[in-house]
């Protein structure tokens, strides 16, 4: 196994979340009026419609002002989550479609081309992140389809998923913004392990066919376990430059919801801080935190989901919760700066400031650079 010598720097980078995979928390504007929770289900309701206001959401939601504007305040990579219909029909069908075979709106790829064109212009690296497969691999509105988990049911889906890498990896090999590949965001943790590892290593075939690794890295996603459990399959000597990817909240599991500011702060500098070194000591590989945030509230993010009645949020005056997040920001970056690079999550939202990068900045919350 070759060990990746660690940088001096860790990647600095944001995801351009909501961009190129809907989700309703995030852009309710675009949902107003539908009962759609997905862009399964957005697609599927507007039939027609929904390709031009997708289209105009794609070309103002992000632009190369934005990529300029993180260019120039120190972000150096990137995370662009895209959808398994990125380059069209075909794919396989799921009944979330309707009568609609292939529902989802085409002309993402070209999306994609310009980011990439953007991000070599002001020097930042990008990371294509399977955010979405077909089946949906979580049940989550961000793989396509909310509470639909199918992906590791269907020999179709799991050959369609290799098959979009594998365009990935050759249409963007050699691309000078090129710098990893990750191959499937956040699959669920009952997607049994031994599926999981042995397509992420059928994966990892397929992208190495077109992209070295001494040009770009492959990434895994942690599948919401701990990291021990891929200790012998990372032991692989036929990996080379491999990262391990975690996300990192504290707004969906009851114990943190429960925390103060100073809990929050003293979990992320300790128990994460720690965490970080851990896991590429046991791993040998260098690690990445896919995603993270400001935000501690639960019901901005999850359909149906309440703070508890007593959260300790609720008894902060806006002074005082302006302090917690630039606390919280930074034992975030204290601890995170210990991985080979971080990606705040997200570049942009419309209601939820915690959530998004440009507002953190903006208020204060986050550093004004990061270079």
């Amino acid at each position: 196994m070759q060990r990746t010598r660690r940088p001096t720097r860790p990647l600095r980078g944001v995801n351009l979340g909501g961009w190129l995979v809907l989700e309703k928390w995030m852009t309710p504007s675009l949902f107003h009026g539908l009962a759609a929770t997905d862009e399964t289900t957005w697609c599927a309701e507007l039939g027609n419609d929904a390709a031009p206001r997708l289209r105009a959401h794609w070309n103002t939601f992000v632009t190369r002002e934005d990529f300029a504007w993180l260019a120039q305040i120190g972000i150096d990579t990137i995370r662009i989550p895209l959808g398994h219909w990125i380059f069209g029909p075909p794919y396989p069908y799921h009944a979330q479609y309707g009568a609609n075979p292939f529902p989802y709106a085409v002309g993402g790829i070209d999306v994609l081309d310009r980011a990439m064109e953007w991000a070599a212009e002001f020097g930042l690296g990008a990371m294509l992140d399977l955010h979405a497969a077909p089946g949906c691999q979580n049940g989550f509105d961000n793989g396509g389809m909310q509470n639909v988990c199918e992906w590791h049911t269907r020999a179709e889906y799991l050959a369609h998923t290799l098959d979009v890498l594998e365009r990935l990896a050759a249409r963007y090999r050699g691309h000078l913004a090129l710098r990893a590949i990750e191959l499937l965001n956040e699959p669920r943790w009952d997607v049994p392990t031994d599926y999981l590892t042995d397509f992420y290593r059928r994966a990892y075939r397929a992208v190495r066919a077109h992209c070295p690794a001494a040009d770009v890295a492959v990434v895994l996603h942690d599948g919401f376990r701990s990291h021990r459990d891929y200790l012998a399959f990372l032991g692989e000597t036929t990996f080379d430059n491999v990262w391990f990817d975690v996300h990192r909240y504290q707004c969906f599991d009851p114990a943190d919801l429960a925390l103060d500011p100073a809990g929050h702060v003293e979990k992320a500098v300790h128990a994460w801080r720690a965490e970080a070194r851990d896991i590429q000591r046991d791993l040998g590989r260098p690690a990445i935190v896919g995603e993270w945030s400001l935000g501690l509230d639960i019901e901005v993010v999850s359909l149906g989901a309440k703070m508890p009645a007593r959260s300790p949020l609720q008894r902060l005056d806006d002074f005082r919760l302006d302090v917690a997040l630039r606390g919280y920001a930074a034992a975030q970056l204290i601890a995170f700066e210990e991985y080979r690079g971080w990606f705040f999550w997200s570049y942009r939202t419309e209601t939820t400031p915690a959530w998004c990068f440009r507002d953190c900045v903006e208020r204060g919350w986050l550093p004004r650079r990061f270079g």
